[in-house]
């Protein structure tokens, strides 16, 4: 919604979605979601060295431990063994708001696993600010539009959150967005995987093939043949393309970002639709 000052042309509005970088409003908008929802919403008192420590402690621990990497005998003590809420806050604070954006990202994906509900709080602070980035069943992913976004959270939520199509598609998201490391050949990989996955599901059979399955569900469920078709031929492509199914030859390209953007969000699409048309 835009702001009175931006209707009356005063303030510039924001078209094109932020990929690179962090706004301040962003970075002021995500803090304050976090620090509601962790170090002032966990008890204030806590005992780091203890085998019985507070939640905010344990939060604290794992902080310092497993996301800064700095040594435990670094953190900000009060006296010999007791943390001290205020300076723990402040040194964090500190680090928050000089960090690069990507690794205030980074620490926002740490502090969902504390708080699992705290996702649609940050998407609204995501969207509200133009980002291009959203959580999605737990994993911050970059998108290119909003319908990317349903696309992909339906799918999860459609999904039993026990079976394999979901791992995949959660294989898949967590290989697209790995912001150091991106695997995009078994990204589209574990896409797929979630069709076929699906399709074994609607059959009833844990051995069939995607292609043999699609013609299977054409046949006696009634799928479309030129929905059919499209996807045996997007299925081909994993085979076609080098790496994704199949060792590389010489002389083929990797997919890269835009193959497996493509490819995750098409077979979010196509799982919604087998499970809400033919389930």
């Amino acid at each position: 919604v835009m702001t009175f000052s931006q209707r009356m042309g005063i303030t510039p509005v924001k078209t094109e979605l932020e990929k690179e970088g962090m706004s301040d409003e962003l970075r002021n908008g995500l803090w304050s979601i976090l620090r509601l929802a962790t170090i002032d919403f966990y008890p204030n008192s806590s005992e780091l060295y203890s085998s019985k420590i507070s939640v905010l402690a344990q939060f604290y621990r794992s902080l310092w431990m497993n996301f800064f990497s700095w040594p435990i005998d670094a953190v900000v003590m009060s006296t010999s063994t007791s943390v001290s809420q205020h300076r723990m806050a402040s040194t964090l604070r500190e680090w928050y708001f000089s960090a690069e954006w990507f690794q205030v990202l980074d620490f926002v994906e740490f502090c969902v696993k504390f708080r699992n509900e705290l996702p649609v709080e940050l998407n609204k602070v995501f969207a509200s600010n133009f980002s291009a980035y959203r959580f999605v069943d737990s994993i911050l992913v970059q998108i290119n539009s909003e319908e990317e976004v349903v696309e992909l959270e339906s799918a999860t939520q459609n999904l039993d959150p026990t079976s394999p199509a979901r791992e995949h598609l959660r294989q898949a998201m967590a290989l697209f967005s790995d912001r150091k490391n991106p695997d995009y050949p078994n990204s589209i990989k574990e896409s797929v995987s979630s069709v076929e996955s699906v399709v074994r599901g609607l059959l009833g059979d844990e051995k069939a093939t995607l292609g043999a399955g699609l013609r299977k569900l054409e046949k006696e469920h009634g799928l479309p043949p030129t929905l059919k078709k499209a996807f045996s031929t997007l299925y081909g492509y994993t085979s076609d393309s080098g790496g994704i199914r199949h060792a590389m030859s010489v002389g083929d390209t990797p997919p890269g970002r835009p193959e497996a953007r493509f490819m995750l969000v098409t077979c979010s699409a196509f799982v919604n639709y087998l499970i809400t048309k033919l389930n």
